[in-house]
């Protein structure tokens, strides 16, 4: 995992400086944040391991775990983080091509506060991170990754999702979602990319659609439903996917403030993406390579 990750950071860029103290390397400080995520330990618990990589020469220099910290406070980190996540996943492009999406929750020890008029006292409730994905149903590779506010929809997400995938060489051919994710408009982009969508109805759907995407999907759910349920049963990997980054990096954030609680849901997901990788390196026989088609990280 450790190497993997060195491969990932070897892409990225050092933003150019003009003024003051010398920053450190940022794919240093990528790699100790990562670490920590990894572990699963507070940040200063995490340095032994973080000092034990640069000391097998994958770290130019060991960021403290202050510096690690005020780097995830940045909220210009996150398209980083989600570029790794994503390229963590291109090895496997030849691989996937059936994927299913949905969304999950992560905990944080933040709180809504806010008074009641109605019963004339405060309430408060906890604050969580939603993390929207689409995973490859074969090795639970997090293929195209966001991570938003609890009160973003999980409709609005899939054609974003989507695109993500097709534009960075995913052949997909058939998605699969929940209810939730049923519209028009979600399943005419899916067969706009050349894909089966496979989303159930719901108990007042109508096979009268407003598009020829929705009618096609009806005659299958009703004339051939033994043939769509087998297909659609494929979105239980999703729920895999999200047993496997929870039980292994930790169903809440440490983070105390909402740039860094997303970036450290994101490097939840790269996490996820090297151990995928690992055991696709021993059970497919792949040798991931990163960056190939040079794009800037």
């Amino acid at each position: 995992m450790q190497l993997l990750l060195r491969g990932l950071c070897d892409g990225i860029t050092q933003p150019a400086q003009t003024n003051g103290r010398p920053r450190l390397p940022l794919a240093d400080v990528v790699y100790g944040a990562t670490m920590k995520v990894y572990g699963g330990m507070s940040g200063r618990r995490a340095t032994s391991d973080v000092r034990a990589c640069a000391e097998r020469g994958l770290m130019s220099r060991v960021p403290s775990y202050n510096s690690v910290a005020r780097y995830l406070e940045s909220a210009e980190l996150a398209p980083l983080l989600k570029a790794l996540v994503h390229e963590a996943a291109a090895p496997l492009r030849a691989v996937e091509t059936t994927f299913a999406t949905d969304s999950t929750g992560f905990a944080t020890n933040t709180y809504a506060r806010w008074f009641d008029e109605r019963y004339g006292h405060e309430k408060k409730c906890q604050r969580w991170i939603k993390l929207h994905a689409q995973v490859g149903t074969i090795t639970n590779v997090v293929a195209s990754v966001e991570a938003t506010e609890s009160t973003v929809g999980d409709s609005v997400m899939l054609e974003p999702l989507l695109a993500s995938s097709v534009a960075r060489g995913f052949n997909v051919r058939e998605l699969s979602a929940d209810k939730a994710y049923l519209s028009n408009e979600n399943l005419t982009a899916v067969e706009s990319v050349g894909a089966v969508p496979y989303v159930p109805f719901k108990s007042n759907s109508r096979p009268t659609g407003k598009s020829d995407a929705w009618r096609r999907l009806w005659h299958m759910f009703e004339a051939r439903n033994d043939e769509f349920l087998a297909a659609y049963h494929k979105r239980s990997n999703v729920e895999a996917t999200f047993s496997m980054v929870k039980r292994k990096f930790g169903s809440s954030v440490r983070a105390k403030t909402f740039p860094a609680q997303v970036n450290e849901v994101l490097l939840k997901a790269l996490c996820h993406n090297l151990s995928v990788l690992v055991h696709a390196i021993h059970e497919l026989g792949i040798e991931p390579s990163f960056w190939s088609r040079m794009e800037a990280a």
